[in-house]
């Protein structure tokens, strides 16, 4: 009873990569609250297919927002 252990290799879709987003800014608050969540957390990369590098960005923007007041800590 031998099973198939190769799986297909599938594309990775990254949404930066194929809308071509550059910079990632904290004054563009309608890309950021795409990605937190209705009790503002920063969800993670595995739920928005985000690359690390752009999920590293993209925290950093969330926490430079947050700290000028453009975001909320929390609800």
């Amino acid at each position: 009873m031998g099973y198939n252990t190769t799986k297909p290799l599938r594309y990775r879709y990254y949404k930066f990569d194929k809308n071509k987003i550059e910079e990632i800014d904290y004054k563009n608050l309608s890309l950021l609250k795409n990605f937190i969540n209705d009790t503002n957390k920063i969800m993670p990369s595995r739920v928005t297919r985000v690359k690390l590098s752009h999920q590293r960005r993209l925290a950093q923007a969330i926490k430079h927002a947050r700290y000028l007041a453009l975001l909320a800590y929390s609800k």
